[in-house]
């Protein structure tokens, strides 16, 4: 079965990478003074794209966004985009996967949401900030590891208490539900092939039904079972448009033994069948 391109750090032709879990890099460099455009594919790591200053489009699991001026894309591992910069973008690329020393919790909480924007003078910290990292990066003065450890630690500290101050001040108190709906898209990323029940991810979560569902229903006003359809569609978008794979072998991967069935569900929630989605889509 064919699937959809997966980048590593490791290996990368034009990505240095740290122990092979890190790399970080301009996109000054990586343009070089041209259009960067990049096809739909996904990572086996952390994505940060920051972009100082830029135009173009981003488009991650099929949402489309603008990129603009002091602008944050974040992606977690599995993710599909494609990217396209203006020539002169100027920013950073930042690479991480889940062995590198950064607090996975962290991690979690900032793949919560793709894009932040930072107001006027917020970005000034965190500019200086990936300065120093890829200065760190490129010399391999000593020590240079626990220095872009250290200071990465602090970046991300910075932006998640940035995109809070920008969010409700009642956050703290669904701090708990917060966790478990992340805890909730992390299990579906790695089972929905295999596990479509409310119930599964209910007791993988030692809660019951009717509590998830007070947690997607107050934080997304959606039912457990609807983020599980969507889910599934995202996946099924991810195959049909990244793979020429036929709609069976792709019902097949899902976990469906009818591909009529998948077929039904898929329409049900898309108004287009699988084949005339790819076609309208590509």
């Amino acid at each position: 079965m064919e699937v959809i391109p997966v980048r590593s750090i490791k290996g990368a032709t034009k990505e240095p990478h740290l122990l092979g879990n890190f790399a970080i890099r301009t996109i000054e460099s990586l343009s070089e003074g041209k259009d960067m455009v990049e096809s739909l594919h996904r990572h086996d790591f952390f994505y940060v794209l920051v972009i100082k200053n830029g135009a173009g489009s981003h488009e991650i699991d099929f949402i489309p966004y603008q990129v603009t001026n002091n602008s944050i894309f974040f992606m977690k591992p599995g993710q599909v985009h494609r990217l396209t910069l203006k020539a002169g973008s100027t920013g950073y690329l930042l690479q991480l996967k889940n062995g590198f020393s950064i607090s996975q919790e962290l991690l979690r909480k900032l793949s919560h949401k793709s894009i932040c924007t930072l107001a006027d003078g917020n970005e000034n910290r965190l500019i200086v900030l990936l300065d120093d990292i890829v200065r760190e990066f490129l010399e391999e003065r000593e020590g240079y590891r626990e220095v872009i450890k250290a200071s990465l630690s602090v970046f991300f500290i910075e932006l998640l208490r940035l995109r809070y101050n920008n969010e409700s001040k009642a956050i703290a108190a669904r701090q708990y539900p917060q966790e478990k709906l992340d805890e909730f898209f992390e299990m579906l990323d790695t089972g929905i092939a295999q596990f479509k029940q409310v119930t599964h991810y209910a007791d993988m979560l030692n809660l019951s039904t009717y509590q998830l569902g007070a947690i997607t229903r107050s934080l997304l006003n959606k039912t457990p079972s609807d983020i599980i359809s969507e889910h599934i569609i995202l996946e099924a978008k991810r195959q049909l448009l990244a793979t020429s794979d036929q709609v069976n072998q792709i019902a097949y991967y899902l976990g469906y033994d009818d591909p009529s069935y998948f077929i039904r569900f898929f329409k049900k929630h898309t108004g287009h069948s699988p084949e005339s989605f790819r076609i309208i889509s590509k």
